[in-house]
């Protein structure tokens, strides 16, 4: 049976974009400053790589949080990040509507998330980290693992409608 939704589709208006490039950072912080990041309540945190001036490789990274919590975010990025400034974006997130479903497999029950417009069922995705976790615990791959957890979804889908 369905559990009741997370949250109604919606658009977060008073969100903002942090973005800073950086050429002078050692990569391996990344992970780091992302995992900081998130801890102190970003909604997303992501790194592209970019070309700056002169040629040089480099990477943008990417803060997507709610307006109150931008200096909190700054503050994060300038202590541990290489970076002199960072530039913020006004930006509104449109939100799907969710809710999280357990379906049954072999390995036991696995969480799949559902993303819903306009009220229609519009995608669904097992949940990554109890899919690793099963994955490593049974030394199967993931993808085997995904695949289960999808054909355990779209079966149950097939019998709710019956």
């Amino acid at each position: 049976m369905f559990e009741e939704a997370h949250a109604h589709e919606h658009v977060d208006e008073d969100m903002v974009l942090l973005q800073a490039n950086l050429d002078d950072m050692n990569p391996e912080w990344t992970t780091y400053v992302a995992e900081l990041l998130f801890e102190a309540g970003a909604n997303d945190v992501y790194w592209i790589p970019i070309v700056m001036k002169r040629g040089r490789p480099g990477v943008m990274l990417n803060v997507l949080t709610a307006k109150e919590a931008v200096p909190a975010m700054e503050r994060i990025v300038f202590r541990e990040t290489t970076t002199l400034g960072v530039r913020r974006i006004a930006a509104a997130v449109h939100r799907l509507g969710r809710r999280i479903v357990r379906v049954d497999t072999r390995w036991g029950p696995v969480a799949v998330k559902i993303g819903y417009a306009d009220g229609e069922e519009v995608q669904y995705a097992p949940e990554y980290r109890e899919c690793a976790d099963i994955a490593a615990r049974e030394n199967v791959p993931l993808k085997a693992v995904y695949d289960e957890v999808r054909r355990a979804y779209a079966d149950r889908k097939t019998t709710d409608r019956a």
